[in-house]
């Protein structure tokens, strides 16, 4: 596990997102990271219960992998861009998931976005899961600033 404090740990702490929330004791605890040339990487570890069928990643898990962290990708590229201290919360305004291949549970899968077209408040990510050194997975979404009359406003 990385010891470097994750962009969930360090801008939502208190978050109880299913996917991404560390304070969500029955999350899937995804940990995104600035990565290198505006692209943000995470590693993610699938356990049995993960499973579709033995041995293969569930869709829905996937899904909820790749949405949680290009919703971070896209915040912090949006608190980047508005020179801001905390990124804005971020909400999904739609995403598509193509899955590629069987994604085996038996390693960590490699979770990898950048931001493809950005506004001041709407962000659309580009990302991937890759397993064993191949694409298993690919996702392409919008997300968007959150204003205060929305329940998620400052939820981070």
């Amino acid at each position: 596990m990385n010891a470097e404090l994750s962009l969930q740990e360090t801008y939502g702490a208190d978050t109880i997102c299913f996917g991404c929330g560390p304070a969500n004791p029955d999350g899937l605890h995804v940990r995104s990271f600035a990565g290198v040339d505006d692209e943000f990487v995470a590693e993610w570890q699938p356990a049995a219960r993960h499973q579709a069928f033995r041995g293969v990643l569930n869709g829905g898990i996937i899904g909820t992998l790749l949405d949680c962290h290009c919703n971070w990708t896209a915040a912090v590229h949006l608190m980047r861009r508005l020179g801001s201290e905390r990124p804005p919360t971020t909400v999904t305004a739609d995403y598509s998931i193509r899955l590629l291949r069987p994604t085996p549970i038996d390693a960590p899968v490699a979770l990898r976005a950048r931001v493809v077209e950005s506004t001041a408040g709407r962000a659309t990510v580009e990302g991937s899961i890759q397993a064993g050194g191949q694409v298993t997975a690919t996702c392409r979404g919008t997300f968007v600033a959150v204003r205060p009359d929305h329940p998620a406003f400052s939820r981070w």
